[in-house]
């Protein structure tokens, strides 16, 4: 299983050049059953990314774009009146699938935005009284633009926390970008990708990653950054529990794609940036010299323990 792992990041890294950091940390967070926020610009290939996720693991696939007129109905669905039956039937919305891209999240209205989020952290939806479960495994990446765009909601910070990681992809380097000029288009090679393991075999990779240890040592390192990140100035935001929880469970996820049964300090520090940054800087950007340090200068305060 291991083995497949290392498999997956190669094979979608041959339709995503020059980001192999970057997919380790997307399939760490789909093994910790979190879900995803990208931040960036159009065009840098965030839905060409869950796609080859999506192929590369024989998931369902559904692309919602997200509007300021959308409602939460069509993307959890409706039900409709059967005359000749006297009953209602459920539709189902593009909600219901196994990797879900939320693509402009920021552009809908909190209320819409909301009625994601809820699936997000519930695995369900409730509609007219009845609790629907979503597929399992349900991974949901986020799309969102910079927070100066036009027409934007920016999302709240107890939302941004029920994300486990943000990243940004960014531009890919030189010799990458040359192979996108000059290679083959990048839809017809996600189209011919096979399958690296069954959905089965993610979900048991899922249920392995809480049985990672996770030694006393690393949780009172863990502790030591949530208390940091506490003692800020006051207008700074500190570290919740549930960021506290979405730190070890990443950790933990990337020990297992790295092949140990125990988390290392290194492990936390691997996944801190994506995990921490967009609940200690929600608005994005980098924050230098301010009073609000960075989640580098947080890390850098801290002794390890081992």
């Amino acid at each position: 299983m291991h083995n497949a792992i290392a498999e997956l990041v190669k094979r979608i890294g041959t339709v995503i050049l020059g980001k192999t950091p970057e997919i380790h940390l997307v399939v760490t967070c789909l093994l910790a059953r979190g879900h995803l926020l990208i931040e960036d610009l159009p065009g840098m290939g965030k839905t060409t990314l869950a796609q080859a996720i999506a192929r590369s693991l024989g998931m369902r696939f559904s692309r919602i774009q997200f509007t300021s007129d959308m409602l939460p109905a069509d993307i959890i669905g409706v039900s409709v009146f059967d005359r000749e039956k006297n009953e209602f039937h459920f539709h189902p919305g593009p909600l219901f699938a196994q990797l879900v891209v939320a693509d402009e999240l920021n552009r809908a209205t909190p209320r819409t935005q909301s009625a994601l989020l809820e699936a997000m952290e519930e695995r369900q939806v409730s509609l007219e009284g009845t609790t629907r479960e979503l597929p399992r495994p349900f991974f949901v990446i986020a799309t969102q633009n910079q927070r100066y765009h036009v027409g934007t909601f920016p999302l709240p910070e107890s939302q941004l926390d029920r994300f486990l990681m943000r990243l940004r992809l960014g531009y890919p380097d030189p010799p990458a970008e040359r192979q996108l000029l000059t290679g083959e288009n990048r839809a017809d090679m996600v189209r011919r990708l096979q399958p690296v393991m069954t959905v089965d075999e993610l979900i048991q990779l899922q249920n392995a990653v809480p049985r990672i240890h996770v030694s006393t040592a690393i949780l009172d390192y863990v502790q030591d950054i949530m208390a940091a990140s506490r003692s800020r100035p006051q207008q700074c935001l500190g570290l919740s529990p549930r960021a506290g929880i979405s730190l070890v469970r990443a950790a933990q996820a990337w020990a297992l794609t790295e092949e140990r049964d125990m988390v290392l300090p290194e492990d936390v520090q691997r996944v801190a940036g994506s995990v921490l940054e967009h609940r200690l800087n929600p608005e994005g950007g980098r924050q230098g010299d301010d009073a609000c340090s960075t989640w580098e200068n947080l890390l850098r305060s801290i002794p390890l323990r081992r």
